[in-house]
C-alpha cells in the first residue's frame, strides 16, 4: 500500500477542522479500540455518533444500526471504518451515498479498490493510520 492514504495534510484537516464522526462498529464495549479512539476525540470536541447494529447508545450518543439510519439532516464528515477489512469496502459505499466528506481506516484495515471508490466520489481517505497516534504527532 502506498503513502496515498496517508496524506499529513488531510490527516491534519480532518482531525483539526472536522466536527462529526460517525465510528461504524462502536458499541458500548470500552475494552474495544473503537471505545477509545471514539472517546479521544469526543473529549477533544468532535460530536461522535456509534454506528452499530446493537443501537445501544455509547459515551451519551444514540446509535444507529447503519449509516443510512443516522438522520439526513446531520453532515458526518468523517466515517471511521471499525471493521475487518472484508467488511470495509460496504462501509465505504455507504458513507459515500451517505454524502460524508472523509473515511477513515484505523491500522490494520485497509481495502485499497474501496479507498479508490471514495477518492473518485470526492471523499478524503486515510487508511492504515490510528487517530490517537496521529492526533498526538500533530503539528
Amino acid at each position: 500500500m502506498s503513502d496515498r492514504y496517508a496524506d499529513q495534510d488531510v490527516i491534519e484537516r480532518l482531525l483539526g477542522d472536522s466536527r462529526v464522526w460517525a465510528f461504524v462498529g462502536l458499541a458500548d464495549n470500552p475494552h474495544r479500540t473503537v471505545y477509545d479512539q471514539a472517546m479521544l476525540l469526543q473529549h477533544r470536541g468532535k460530536r461522535i455518533i456509534p454506528v452499530h447494529p446493537a443501537r445501544e447508545p455509547v459515551l451519551g450518543e444514540p446509535a444507529y444500526a447503519s449509516l443510512t439510519d443516522v438522520p439526513g439532516d446531520v453532515q458526518i464528515d468523517v466515517v471511521g471504518v471499525y471493521r475487518r477489512s472484508e467488511h470495509a469496502g460496504g462501509v465505504i459505499d455507504e458513507a459515500i451515498t451517505r454524502g460524508a466528506k472523509a473515511v477513515w481506516l484505523p491500522l490494520g484495515v485497509i481495502d485499497e479498490a474501496a479507498a479508490e471508490r471514495a477518492l473518485a466520489a470526492g471523499l478524503d481517505v486515510v487508511m492504515d493510520r490510528c487517530p490517537a497516534v496521529e492526533w498526538s504527532l500533530r503539528r
